[in-house]
């Protein structure tokens, strides 16, 4: 399996399916594309129930770190989104699916662990949407979650459920 595919929202998909999700986030996150081992290992210190992927709104993702207009937690110079976020925001606007975002839901927020790149490029090229994989403290927190009906099930914001295979179409809006 190819560097490409293997980091893919397709190989989210799979990996999600056949109940692997944990160590797909495990191996994305320590991967050069991501290269964010000191995370994948913070996160498999601890239990955690994933979701995914699912289609979140980017406007509901608490950011970390982005751009000073934008509602972040901490604010970074333009320089540090370098060439490589237009790039990706052109190969988005050319029906690029980028790998899933990695998010922790934490106090009812949707916390964006992994990703923030990806995010304002798909920011950049008009999405508003980006595709996530969410860990979960307990089952029960996940089950809440995808519950109709909860605060944060919006049928149209993911068109999933949390037991149904994740929509193979469209992504990013």
């Amino acid at each position: 399996m190819s560097d490409d595919h293997e980091y893919s929202l397709d190989a989210a998909r799979e990996a999600a399916e056949r109940g692997e999700l944990d160590a797909w986030v495990a191996r994305f996150l320590a991967s050069p594309g991501s290269d964010n081992a000191p995370l994948a290992a913070r996160l498999s210190e601890r239990p955690c129930w994933w979701l995914g992927p699912v289609l979140l709104p980017v406007d509901q993702l608490q950011r970390l770190a982005g751009p000073p207009d934008d509602p972040v937690l901490c604010p970074v110079d333009e320089d540090y989104w370098r060439d490589d976020v237009e790039d990706m925001a052109e190969r988005i606007e050319d029906r690029w699916d980028p790998p899933p975002v990695i998010v922790s839901h934490r106090d009812g927020q949707l916390v964006l662990e992994d990703g923030n790149h990806r995010v304002e490029g798909l920011r950049r090229a008009g999405k508003d949407h980006a595709w996530a994989v969410i860990a979960f403290e307990d089952p029960g927190e996940r089950d809440r979650f995808v519950a109709p009906g909860s605060p944060a099930w919006t049928p149209g914001r993911s068109g999933r459920r949390g037991g149904e295979p994740a929509p193979r179409d469209g992504g990013g809006t």
